[in-house]
């Protein structure tokens, strides 16, 4: 399977994902590991949906970079 870059947010209940390469591919959970876990699902069923509908899977294309404050 092609891996694809998920991005993680602290919510006041927990954490949200979302990947910016599948528009409307998101989850949510209570814990970090919860939420990476359903992430990483939602992502499986995501493309197999395209897939199932005869739609393109857009292939990644998010690069990932950090960048680290001034103190």
């Amino acid at each position: 399977m092609t891996p694809y870059p998920f991005l993680l947010e602290k919510t006041e209940t927990g954490y949200g994902a979302w990947a910016p390469d599948l528009p409307g591919c998101v989850a949510a959970g209570a814990t970090l590991e919860e939420t990476r876990r359903l992430m990483r699902e939602a992502i499986r069923l995501h493309i197999e949906s395209l897939r199932e509908h005869g739609e393109p899977v857009p292939e990644p294309a998010t690069l990932v970079e950090y960048a680290e404050a001034a103190p």
